[in-house]
């Protein structure tokens, strides 16, 4: 069933994640989705589930030779497995070849020379490999498709790992060699990667395909973005914490936003920046089973509750700074930022008091642990002032409307959490958000007994 009224002018970006385009079947039930909505003309995949770690581990450079030979098999084994299945695999095993030895090439120099560029490179092969395969089982269910590679427009910065894209060269470009293929076609193109420009190919970093697909969507003046993952929508929290979570139906961008920053995994805080700027409503779906719907996220909803979800994002490094001189003192907060952007880090929440200040670090690379502060940042800090680190917290946000307005809501919020220590809380800088840490130990606790008193 299409998501979007079916006339000419209507334009679906549809964005596919790794567990869709998984194998033969996940990428057949992912093609469906794109057969049964006509507006669905720019799909934009991911690489197979699991292929960007082996690709990760390749570029990192590995001597043992027979560990690379492993590696570069599974790889072979994946994209061979699906190419078993089609009607006419002749059509693309020349060009799936080509690129699976091209990545032996580059793990071969990885090997010797590992490098931020070589990686985006070689990371990059797994989505080009994907749509070689996406785009033959759509031609095969007689669907009219051409393969694109994205990198002919999606131009970005040379900032290799975490590439910033420049959305009016996008744009521009998009207009000239996208726009002219919508015509009578699909076009199968890649999410994550993109290219600078001297043509060297780069990586938009984490969440790159949803925030690739949500750039097409915005260059091209598409009228719906859809994004296809593992899960029906978003949930009222993460239903591995509590199986009563509730599924929600309609959310506006900014509940959408304060979500994605505060740790609600299905969507990266970078998605809804070009969706937000055109106005272009999201739909996220199950392309496991589209037909239980999913998630609306537009500019106004028809409902705007108190409390709407709680996220959790885990991880979290607290930097609490004390110093006697800051009492009644100008330009303390100056120099401790100006320190901070001097190394480079970035602050995510933060609280103060007479004499001390405390704030999170945002995470902002690939590492998946918790973030650290540098420390030649730790040695400047200390002269001016008592520097204390503490890791194991995790942030709890609650997620709604008009709560820092609205009398009695931190009663209920608090009353229910008597039991246990938060720390750092932060409350009325935003109308959609009330956040605080608890220790890690602590946090599924919380919010499993916040959700059953304000969302059940």
């Amino acid at each position: 069933m299409s998501l979007v009224d079916n006339n000419a002018t209507a334009l679906t970006v549809a964005k596919f994640g790794g567990t869709s385009v998984a194998d033969f079947t996940a990428m057949s039930r992912s093609a469906a989705i794109v057969k049964q909505n006509p507006a669905a003309r720019i799909v934009l995949i991911s690489a197979c589930s699991g292929v960007t770690n082996l690709l990760v581990e390749l570029a990192n450079g590995i001597n043992d030779s027979a560990r690379r030979q492993q590696l570069l098999t599974r790889l072979k084994e994946i994209h061979r497995n699906v190419i078993s299945e089609l009607k006419s695999p002749e059509n693309v095993l020349t060009e799936v070849d080509s690129l699976l030895d091209s990545v032996s090439i580059l793990a071969e120099q990885a090997a010797t020379q590992p490098s931020i560029p070589l990686t985006d490179q070689l990371v990059s092969h797994g989505e080009l490999l994907s749509t070689h395969l996406f785009s033959q089982i759509l031609n095969e269910m007689g669907v009219n498709t051409i393969r694109f590679d994205i990198r002919n427009i999606m131009r970005t910065d040379s900032q290799f790992g975490k590439a910033i894209p420049q959305p009016e060269m996008i744009r521009q470009l998009a207009a000239a060699e996208l726009q002219p293929l919508l015509e009578n076609q699909v076009v199968v193109s890649q999410g994550f990667i993109g290219s600078d420009s001297k043509g060297n190919t780069t990586t938009l970093g984490r969440g790159g395909s949803d925030y690739s697909a949500a750039l097409v969507a915005e260059a091209t003046d598409a009228s719906t973005l859809e994004i296809w993952t593992d899960v029906p929508g978003m949930y009222s929290t993460d239903p591995r914490i509590t199986s009563a979570a509730k599924p929600i139906k309609e959310i506006s961008f900014s509940e959408a936003s304060e979500m994605a920053n505060f740790g609600a995994k299905i969507l990266h805080p970078s998605t809804l920046v070009p969706a937000i700027r055109q106005q272009i409503p999201v739909f996220i779906g199950s392309s496991k089973a589209p037909e239980q719907g999913g998630t609306w996220i537009r500019e106004s909803v028809s409902e705007a509750p108190l409390f709407r979800a709680l996220a959790l994002r885990c991880n979290q490094t607290m930097v609490t700074l004390t110093s006697l001189n800051m009492f009644h003192a100008y330009g303390f907060l100056a120099e401790v930022f100006r320190i901070l952007a001097e190394h480079k880090v970035s602050v995510d929440l933060i609280t103060t008091s007479e004499v001390s200040v405390s704030l999170t670090l945002d995470q902002t690379d690939t590492g998946g642990g918790a973030p650290t502060l540098p420390e030649k940042a730790v040695k400047e800090l200390n002269r001016l002032c008592r520097v204390e680190v503490e890791q194991g917290l995790c942030l709890v946000a609650l997620i709604g409307n008009q709560m820092s307005s609205t009398k009695g809501s931190a009663k209920q919020i608090f009353g229910t959490l008597e039991d246990y220590n938060l720390r750092m809380i932060c409350y009325g800088a935003s109308p959609h958000n009330l956040c605080f840490l608890v220790k890690e130990q602590d946090a599924k606790s919380v919010v499993k007994t916040l959700h059953k008193k304000i969302l059940e």
